[in-house]
Parts: structure tokens; sequence; C-alpha cells
């Protein structure tokens, strides 16, 4: 089945080798017929050559029913109707078998050679038969009628089968090779309809990893304020306005946030404050606020600092805490779990814009 308006369905095989049942009911008539014919020619043929009227016959209806395999040996069929164009017999042959060698697949220099040969057979055949007609009924032609009326007769037996089997051999061709060009498009089309699938689905992907890295950032963030804040008092939490993403502006509102939840940040920034694209800070925002979520998880109580630094063609920050005062006996800790991801994240963030990410602990723990 293809995608182009219909289904080819292969049709029923015939027998031997017929590739349709019809075709076989086709050239079995053809046969028939031929057979009928040169039998009918035999009769008088036996008269002439002297020989039993049965024997004619029989030569007639063998000679003619070898067009029963035209299809396959369209060869033999030709060779047989020249052989017999003597005996004028095999005019359907004759024309049959021009018009199924000429719509086969065999070479042109084959298919030229015997349509010539043909071709002289006829002519060399009428031209005689007519020179013995006229001779006995004591006709008077001029010199130029017998070759005139030779060659019209020769090329009317000839050159209209040659010229229609040509024709549909090669329009058979050209509606195969439509066919296989419009089976070579589906497969091409089903398959760039997959890769598209895969695209899409990778796109997908890419979108969900983002979406959960931008939760991660966001909820891992504001759970950790709440953990911490009710082992120790209250923690304002005003969250993000929707579809908005965060800029460095909103860090000083990020560290007043852990502050309230007990933490000890120390900010501080270097170089004129100027704007960012929007993706550039909102990834210097996520780092600041990843960072400070890991101390939230695995240092709390630890004095952190947070240096930015606004450079010539860069921004740089910096997010480091002391060790975490140690735990009183029996004191549970506010720990929240971890799921691995935090630093993955940021490192790609950070990459995907051409920058370097470094973590990993200090010489003073």
């Amino acid at each position: 089945m293809t995608t182009t308006g219909e289904d080819h369905a292969p049709a029923p095989g015939g027998p031997w080798w017929w590739d349709r049942r019809r075709g076989a009911v086709l050239d079995a008539s053809l046969g028939a017929v031929s057979a009928l014919e040169c039998a009918v020619e035999g009769i008088p043929f036996a008269r002439d050559a002297g020989i039993p009227m049965a024997a004619g016959v029989v030569f007639g209806v063998l000679a003619g029913s070898v067009l029963v395999v035209r299809r396959r040996y369209p060869i033999a069929v030709v060779l047989v109707a020249i052989a017999i164009t003597p005996a004028q017999m095999g005019m359907l042959m004759g024309i049959v078998g021009l018009y199924t060698l000429a719509a086969s697949e065999l070479p042109r220099r084959i298919i030229g050679a015997l349509a010539g040969m043909s071709l002289l057979g006829t002519l060399i055949v009428t031209f005689v038969r007519l020179g013995q007609d006229a001779t006995k009924e004591e006709l008077q032609f001029g010199d130029w009628f017998l070759p005139f009326a030779s060659i019209t007769m020769s090329l009317g037996a000839t050159a209209p089968p040659l010229l229609l089997g040509l024709y549909v051999g090669q329009r058979r061709r050209l509606m195969e090779s439509l066919r296989e060009r419009a089976d070579s498009l589906e497969r091409e089309l089903q398959l760039l309809a997959e890769r598209a699938e895969e695209r899409a689905q990778w796109a997908r992907n890419e979108e969900r990893t983002r979406i959960a890295r931008e939760m991660h950032d966001v909820v891992a963030h504001r759970v950790s304020l709440m953990v911490v804040h009710a082992a120790a008092s209250r923690a304002a939490d005003d969250g993000e306005r929707p579809g908005e993403g965060p800029c460095l502006s909103e860090l000083d509102e990020l560290i007043g946030q852990s502050e309230a939840a007990g933490m000890v940040v120390d900010l501080s920034v270097e170089g004129e404050r100027r704007s960012y694209a929007p993706v550039v800070e909102s990834t210097a925002f996520r780092v600041v606020q990843e960072a400070l979520t890991n101390v939230h998880k695995h240092a709390a109580g630890a004095k952190t600092y947070v240096r930015l630094a606004h450079r010539a063609s860069e921004i740089a920050m910096q997010v480091e805490n002391e060790p975490p005062p140690a735990v009183s006996a029996g004191e549970p800790g506010a720990r929240l779990p971890s799921g691995g991801n935090g630093l993955v994240g940021m490192k790609e963030r950070v990459a995907a814009l051409g920058g370097v990410f470094v973590s990993g602990p200090t010489d003073a723990g």
C-alpha cells in the first residue's frame, strides 16, 4: 500500500509463466485463432506443395499455435512467423509477434534486426506473389506498380505493430518507474516523519528537564527555608511571580529570606551595577539561590559569604560558607534530603552560556 492515492494490490497469479490469469486466457485465445487461420491457409499450401491436405492442415495448426508462448518466447514467435511467410501463412502471428517483441524488454538491436527480417521477408514474398498473380491473370502494370505495392503492403504489415509495441513498452516502463519513485518517496516521507517524531520527543524531554530543573531551584529553596524557619522561628516566603524570570536586583530579597530563616549571609558587590540579558541574570540568580539552598541543607547555621563581581565582559559569583557549628548531643538537626541534581543543574546552566562553574570544599572545610 502506498500514499499515492491508490492501493497497488497484486493481481491473482496465472498458470506457468503468466503473471495474470486473464493474460493466459488472452494468449490461449490468440493461439487458437492463429492455429485456425494457419490451418485454413494450409489447404492451398498443401495443394501448391503437392502434399496431402491433412499434412498442410496439421502443419498450419502446429505453426499457428506457437503464438501461445508469445510472452515468454517472443523471438521464437517472430522467427516462426518469418519462416512460414513464403507459405502465405501466419498473418496474425506476424502482427502480434512483432507487437509483443517491440513491447518486451529485449535490446533495441535485437528488435530492430528481427523487424528488418520480417519486413524483408514480407517484401520478397509479396513481390513474388504479386508477380505470379499478374502473369497468371495476364495483367499489365507499369514497372513501378509491383515494387510500390510490395513496399506498401510489407510496411503496412510491419510498421504499425512495431510502433505500437514500442509505445506500449515505453509507457509500461515509465509507469513502473513512476511507481518505484512514488514508493521511494513514501519511504523517505515515512523516515522523515519518524525523525520528526524523534526530534519532537527529544524536545519534549528537554522541556521536561528544563521545567524539572527550574522547579528544583525554586521548590528546593522554598522548602528548605520553611523547614529551617520551622525549626527556628518563622520565615517570610513571598514566592515568585509566575511567568517572570528572576533577576539580580532580587538578590537582596533572596538573602533577606535566608536571614529571616536564621542564616547569617554577607553580601558584597564589586564593580558598577548594570543589567544583563534576562537569561544571564536568571542563571546568576539561580546559582546563588541553589548555593544558599545547599547551605540550608548541609551546613545549617554556617555563616555564608555571597560575592558578586561586575567585570568588563562577564559577571562572577562566589558563594562560600564557613564550617557549620557543632550540633549539641541530642539536638535534632534540620536536614533535608538531597537528590544530587542541584550542582549538575547549576553547571549545565552556566556552561550553556559559555561560563565556568566550580564547586567543592575549601581548605578551611
